[in-house]
């Protein structure tokens, strides 16, 4: 239903026709035409679209009378079908000029006459009358006011410049304000030219005060007069602007004419990307996302800024492997005939590859002989749900320099899968996995996309390298983006920011490597599969470097197997006098020192030198740099053998214990952490709450300081594992027996003598066998840790595993037993000893 309104606000005019058909002192009764979005002012000539029926009747109704008067009110809503309960009291009394009626409605020209205020609107015949009086206007106290005067030539001005701005010509402007002498006549007709809303032309039409009308169309005029100005302003620069750009496409468009006149014309880019699309065989979703960015690029032109980064994006989208994928080598021998030549031991991470081979063989024979099963696989894959041959995600952990990093290198070899490695350590930024989002010119995908574009198949070994370095800034946290990738239940569709659409990852075999388990956030590490690489002992060392580390450098040296032999001697001093470390990377560069120390004699001429021994490495590197512990050679008093753990392999240490005249104190040196001194008082109190059993005089305990010192005093200590050794040392000083220098001891201690287990049992071991220990005192809880040893070492080595620290005793101190939980000594009678075990306690 059409609405009245005007139907072109340029056709607004002022009419110099007098008033004087609205009578000013008496009321009268006329049609109401009802307007939206409008209000006509008195001395303003204005066409109106009607079509809604009412105002049809009304107009009508008006045309029948003599003076064709209506009364043009404002509605207070928008409502097709008005009620004279919506509409405002005070409008204006019109004149109908002229009327034509076509298809499209009815149009008519009012002009209005004068402000009316209705008394009384009914409804009749389907329109409505008002009974309408005229307004009063509120004269000027003082007409002859400066002031007054002032603001009235004011507006004529302003109202002569909005002319002006608004396009009209000059002349008219000029006639039309001479031709209104009458004040409160004159803002009503500037008002009609007002760019304003219903609202305030209400506000205005209802001011019947002639001074407060005129101050307030001054004030709409100048703030009317500022916009235009301010849009003409922006015009000209938009205007500068794009003629410069006009410009530089007309010049475009010259060089590529010229350029095709030389025959040297490109193919259309965008043209030949969307060639490249349609070829790709993108999934459904990318396809839709690449379509809409080739569009807006066709649309915008190569000139545009965004142009380069939509390029961008649909380039890195063709280069993604969507189908590609490698073939797996499923030979299972082939595979471990690959991986045993390029590392020696780490049996558990060979045996975990080949056991994923085996799986994946036996999903491919079985997909073989069942179509139907092979395509509910196909389904599951492409919709990343349910899929049996997921790849693993697995986490390597352990010291530098055991083969974490290389050894994800020669699974992939195995595999027959292409390799990817991307290092973690350092970074802070979750955009580095994740992406940035396409919103400025230098914006990339994440490491993970650009790994995948890298690799160029969908199924390549990925390798996370130092996970545990990863860090945490205000540009967020890049282990937890790491969650949806290393999950097999999400990585499916993995959606990196600057792709804005899902890619599938699911078919990669992630392997993580770490030093520190510790580091890696709890969440993340729930969704790896944890496989521990422990350092390596001598033999396996001297192996590793035979087979490997000596051909690798004597090659990097210029020299052939042939020009240079290490014998196994020269390497093994090369372990222990030149290298502190559980892996083999410190070990190859010194083999590599000795190398090019042979290189460089051989360049002045020496040629005598074709095989270096024990005693060619001294000469060649100097005196030995590291000082490993040994075992001692005799048993002391006070003096006891313990084991302890690094992040680069395990080592033993001497706790020295001593007693001299005081008053019963006890003094801790060599740097020991808040727990180790712990285990040390603990470890005097049991000595003093069982002196009589363990043979020392309570006498001398009580007149007696103790003083217990770990060497090695600038390298912090601490941990609870010191606890039987602190006490061995102790019992030993007060009661005046010897340990045995043979053995090394771990095990946590209570205030009850009883042993509780330690952790790194394999990496204590090893460090101890390294250093001339075998015998073994462990904790009997970690009795099953002995697994995860060598054979050749489980074969070297006496392990006693204890519950008590009775127990300990009696191995540790010469002539000494440890019978139904009493500790004895050679030429003692059972019956007068006091027990020390805590099950003999509770009975005594």
């Amino acid at each position: 239903m059409t609405s009245e309104t005007s139907t072109d606000a340029n056709d607004t005019h002022a009419t110099d026709r007098a008033p004087s058909a609205a009578p000013r002192s008496r009321k009268t009764r006329i049609p109401v035409i009802a307007l939206r979005e409008l209000v006509l002012f008195p001395g303003v000539t204005l066409p109106i679209a009607a079509g809604r029926p009412p105002t049809l009747r009304a107009i009508e109704a008006a045309l029948k009378t003599e003076d064709q008067l209506v009364f043009t009110v404002l509605q207070r809503d928008d409502a097709d079908l008005p009620s004279p309960g919506n509409l405002h009291t005070i409008g204006t009394i019109a004149r109908i000029e002229q009327v034509q009626r076509g298809i499209g409605g009815t149009q008519l020209l009012v002009s209005g006459q004068d402000r009316g205020i209705a008394f009384r609107i009914e409804e009749q015949d389907g329109y409505m009358t008002a009974t309408v009086g005229s307004a009063e206007e509120l004269q000027p106290l003082n007409a002859k006011d400066l002031a007054f005067e002032a603001m009235h030539k004011e507006l004529r001005d302003r109202a002569g410049t909005l002319g002006e701005q608004i396009g009209l010509p000059t002349e008219v402007v000029q006639k039309m304000i001479s031709s209104i002498e009458e004040p409160g006549r004159f803002a009503d007709t500037v008002a009609g030219y007002l760019d304003l809303s219903s609202q305030e032309r209400q506000t205005l039409l209802e001011t019947l005060s002639i001074e407060e009308r005129l101050r307030r169309v001054l004030t709409l005029t100048q703030r009317q007069i500022d916009l235009l100005e301010a849009q003409q302003d922006i015009k000209s620069q938009v205007e500068e602007e794009l003629g410069d750009r006009q410009r530089e496409m007309y010049l475009r468009e010259q060089m590529k004419a010229i350029q095709k006149e030389l025959g040297d014309d490109a193919a259309d880019e965008t043209a030949e990307l969307r060639t490249k699309v349609e070829k790709a065989r993108l999934p459904d979703e990318v396809y839709r996302e690449v379509d809409r960015e080739l569009a807006r690029l066709e649309r915008m032109g190569r000139e545009a800024m965004e142009s380069q980064v939509i390029r961008s994006f649909v380039e890195t989208v063709l280069e993604l492997p969507w189908h590609e994928r490698s073939k797996d080598q499923l030979e299972l021998h082939a595979a471990a005939e690959t991986l045993e030549a390029d590392h020696y031991g780490l049996s558990d991470v060979k045996d975990r590859i080949l056991e994923f081979l085996a799986v994946r063989q036996l999903h491919e024979r079985q997909a073989s002989d069942e179509p139907e099963v092979r395509s509910k696989e196909t389904a599951s894959t492409e919709t990343g749900d349910g899929d049996l041959r997921k790849s693993p995600i697995l986490l390597f952990t352990g010291p530098p320099g055991v083969g974490k990093t290389s050894i994800a290198k020669s699974i992939a070899k195995a595999m027959g899968r292409e390799y990817v490695r991307i290092a973690l350590g350092g970074v802070r930024d979750e955009a580095d996995i994740r992406g940035h989002r396409r919103t400025y010119v230098a914006a990339m995908p994440g490491r993970i996309i650009q790994g995948m574009r890298q690799a160029g198949t969908r199924n390549p070994v990925f390798l996370l390298d130092e996970v545990d370095k990863v860090g945490v800034s205000v540009q967020g946290d890049p282990a937890s983006a790491l969650l949806e990738v290393l999950d097999p239940a999400q990585n499916h569709a993995f959606t990196d920011h600057y792709m804005g659409v899902p890619f599938d990852l699911s078919d990669v075999f992630f392997i993580a490597t770490a030093n520190f388990v510790q580091n890696i956030p709890q969440p993340l590490l729930d969704r790896m599969e944890i496989v521990e690489f422990s350092g390596y002992t001598e033999r396996e060392k001297l192996e590793i470097a035979e087979r490997y580390l000596a051909p690798r450098q004597i090659a990097e040296g210029g020299m052939s197997p042939e020009d240079l032999t290490i014998e196994s001697e020269a390497i093994r001093s090369v372990v222990s006098g030149y290298t502190r470390e559980a892996g083999v990377r410190q070990l190859e560069r010194e083999l590599g020192r000795l190398v090019r120390k042979v290189a460089r004699r051989r360049a002045e001429g020496d040629e005598a030198l074709t095989s270096l021994d024990e005693g060619d490495v001294q000469e060649l590197l100097g005196r030995p740099r590291v000082h490993p512990e040994r075992a001692l050679r005799r048993s002391q008093v006070g003096l006891a053998t313990g084991m302890y753990y690094t992040p680069v392999g395990g080592d033993i240490m001497f706790v020295e214990a001593s007693s001299m005249p005081g008053k019963g104190a006890l003094q801790l040196t060599g740097q020991l952490g808040d727990v180790m001194q712990e285990s040390a008082r603990a470890a005097l109190t049991y000595a003093r709450s069982h002196a009589e059993a363990l043979r020392i005089d309570e006498t001398r305990l009580a007149e007696s300081d103790v003083h217990i010192h770990v060497p090695a005093g600038a390298i912090p200590k601490d941990g609870p594992s010191a606890g039987i050794t602190m006490a061995t040392a102790l019992v030993s000083a007060l009661s005046g027996r010897a340990v045995s220098h043979e053995l090394a001891m771990t095990g946590e201690l209570t205030l009850s003598g009883r042993v509780l287990p330690i952790g790194g049992v394999k990496e204590k071991v090893l460090g101890a066998v390294r250093a001339g220990i075998t015998k073994i005192v462990l904790p009997k809880a970690n009795e099953a840790d002995l697994q995860d040893l060598p054979e050749d070492v489980r074969k070297q080595i006496d392990v006693y595993p204890v519950e008590e620290l009775g127990e300990v005793l009696a191995i540790a101190l010469p002539d000494a037993s440890f019978e139904h939980g009493k500790l004895l000594f050679d030429g003692d009678d059972p019956a007068t000893i006091q027990p020390l075990s805590v099950d003999s306690l509770s009975a005594h």
